[in-house]
C-alpha cells in the first residue's frame, strides 16, 4: 500500500539559540533531518519535507525528496496544509524533524494500526517521565477524544500523562480534508495540528493511540534537549555495535557516527571518536584516545594510542599507526608502521614500509598539495622531511634527519642533512669562557 511521509522542518530553532535551522543539528555526525529521512525510507513509498523560506541547506539535504516551502510561519497545521497538494493517494504520515529518534518498526506499527480497519486516524502518544508542556492526550472507552496543548489545558488535563508524540497518521483524503478546517482558535493563535483529532472525532470516526517510548519520541528543542538525545543515541549505537560482536573496553566513552561500520571482532579502548564516514574491518584494534572521521581500516590493523585518521585515509591489513600519528588522503600498505610522532599527509605507503619517529611529508606549499610516494620495504629515517612531490623507491633507505628534495631510487640510501664537524674539548672552552662574560657583567 503506498504510502507518505510529510516531515515538518521549517522550525528555526530559537530555543536552541542558533541561526542555524535547528533540523541541521546534528546528532552522532548526521542531521536531525537526514536521521528521520533515513528511517522513512525505511517505511514510506514517498517522503514530503516541509521547510522555512531561505532554507536552502535543508533543501539539498532533503534532495533528491519533494521538497514544499511554508512561507509563512502559521502553526503545525498550516505547514501540513502546504504539503497537503502534494499528499497524493494513499495513507499519509506526519513527522516533525525535531523527533529524530523514532525508529521505522514504531512507524511500521502506527500504519499496522491505522490499517486494522477500526480507526481513521492514528497516533503516537508515550509517558515521559517529566510530561513538562507536551500536549496532553485525551481517551475514553480505548480511544483519542481528543489533543489538548499544554498552554490551552486545565489543571485536570494537564495531570493526564499520556502525551503526543507528534507522528500522525491517516488516508490522504481524510488528512487533507481536516486540514483545511483548521481554525487559529488557541492561545497562540495558530493552527494546530493536533486539532485534527477534534476533526477526526466530530464526523465520528475513531482515533487510535500506540505508545512508544519516550527515548525515541522527546522533541528537541534546546541545546540541553540536543545533548540528552545524543546520550541517548549514543547508547543505541553502542548496544548495537556489541551485539554485532564489536568489543568496548569502556562503552561509555566511545562515542560513533550514525553510519560507523564495524565488523565482528574490532576491539575499541577508551575515548575513541569516530566522526562520519569510518569503516573497520575484522580484528582491527582502535586504542584508546584515537579520533578516525573519513577513513577505512583493514583487517588486523592496530590504530594509536593517540592517533588520528583524517578523511581520505585507508589503512591496509596488518598496519600500524602509533601514539601521535596523523594521516590524511594516505594509503599505508599492507603491513607498513607509522609508530612514533609523524604525519603522513597525500601519501602512497607501500607494504611492509618503516616510517620513522618524526617523519613528516611536506605536502603542502601554501597554495597546492602534492603527493609523496614510498615504496613497499623502505625505510624512512627519523626526522626525515619528505618535501613533495617526491618519491621513495621500493627497499630504499633515507637517513634520519634528512630533508628529501629528490626521488630516491629503489634500494638507495638516501642522506641530506649537514655534515657533523666535532672540535674535542671545544665544549669547555664555550662553558668557561660564557662564564666569564656573565662574571663581568656582574662585577659591572
Amino acid at each position: 500500500m503506498s504510502a507518505t511521509a510529510v516531515i515538518l522542518a521549517a522550525g528555526l530553532g530559537t530555543r536552541m539559540k542558533s541561526a542555524r535551522p535547528k533540523a541541521l543539528h546534528p546528532l552522532a555526525g548526521r542531521p536531525m533531518l537526514a536521521h528521520l529521512i533515513a528511517t522513512c525510507e525505511t517505511v514510506f513509498s514517498r517522503v514530503i519535507v516541509v521547510i522555512g523560506p531561505e532554507m536552502e541547506a535543508l533543501a539539498r539535504l532533503a534532495a533528491p525528496h519533494k521538497v514544499v516551502i511554508q512561507e509563512e510561519r502559521r502553526g503545525t497545521g498550516h505547514a501540513a496544509l502546504m504539503a497537503a497538494p502534494a499528499f497524493g493517494e494513499g495513507e499519509v504520515a506526519v513527522l516533525y524533524a525535531d523527533n529524530p529518534l523514532i525508529e521505522g518498526a514504531t512507524l511500521a506499527r502506527l500504519l499496522a494500526r491505522r490499517r486494522a480497519g477500526d480507526a481513521a486516524l492514528a497516533l503516537l502518544a508515550m509517558r515521559p517521565a517529566d510530561p513538562g508542556h507536551y500536549g496532553r492526550v485525551i481517551t475514553a472507552d480505548g480511544y483519542v477524544r481528543r489533543i489538548v496543548e499544554w498552554a490551552d489545558a486545565n489543571e485536570a488535563e494537564r495531570a493526564e500523562t499520556l502525551c503526543n508524540a507528534g507522528v500522525f497518521a491517516a488516508d490522504a483524503g481524510d488528512l487533507r480534508r481536516w486540514l483545511e478546517t483548521l481554525t487559529p482558535d488557541n492561545a497562540k493563535g495558530e493552527l494546530y495540528l493536533t486539532d485534527i483529532v477534534g476533526r477526526a472525532v466530530a464526523e465520528g470516526a475513531a482515533v487510535a493511540a500506540i505508545e512508544a517510548p519516550e527515548a525515541e519520541c522527546r522533541g528537541i528543542n534546546s541545546r540541553a534537549e540536543l545533548a540528552s538525545a545524543e546520550a541517548m543515541l549514543q547508547a543505541r549505537l553502542r548496544a548495537a555495535a556489541m551485539a554485532a560482536g564489536v568489543t568496548m573496553v569502556a562503552p561509555e566513552t566511545v562515542f560513533l557516527a550514525a553510519d560507523t561500520e564495524l565488523a565482528p571482532d574490532v576491539t575499541l579502548g577508551p575515548n575513541v571518536v569516530f566522526g562520519p564516514g569510518v569503516r573497520v574491518a575484522a580484528g582491527a584494534e582502535i586504542r584508546a584516545f584515537s579520533h578516525l572521521e573519513g577513513c577505512t581500516v583493514g583487517e588486523e590493523a592496530i590504530i594509536g594510542p593517540f592517533a588520528r585518521l583524517r578523511p581520505g585515509t585507508v589503512i591496509a591489513a596488518g598496519a600500524h599507526v602509533g601514539n601521535f600519528v596523523e594521516l590524511k588522503a594516505a594509503h599505508l600498505g599492507p603491513g607498513a608502521k607509522a609508530n612514533h610522532l609523524t604525519y603522513l599527509g597525500d601519501a602512497e605507503i607501500g607494504a611492509g614500509a618503516n616510517i620513522g619517529a618524526g617523519t613528516i611529508t611536506c605536502n603542502y606549499d601554501g597554495t597546492n598539495k602534492y603527493r609523496t610516494v614510498i615504496g613497499a620495504g623502505a625505510f624512512i629515517g627519523s626526522d626525515t622531511a619528505l618535501v613533495a612531490p617526491v618519491s621513495v623507491g621500493a627497499g630504499a633507505i633515507t637517513a634520519a634527519g634528512s630533508v628529501i628534495t629528490e626521488d630516491v631510487a629503489p634500494e638507495a640510501l638516501a642522506i641530506a642533512r649537514g655534515r657533523q664537524v666535532t672540535k674535542p674539548g671545544r665544549a669547555r672552552q664555550l662553558r668557561e669562557r660564557a662564564q666569564a662574560q656573565k662574571r663581568s657583567k656582574e662585577q659591572g
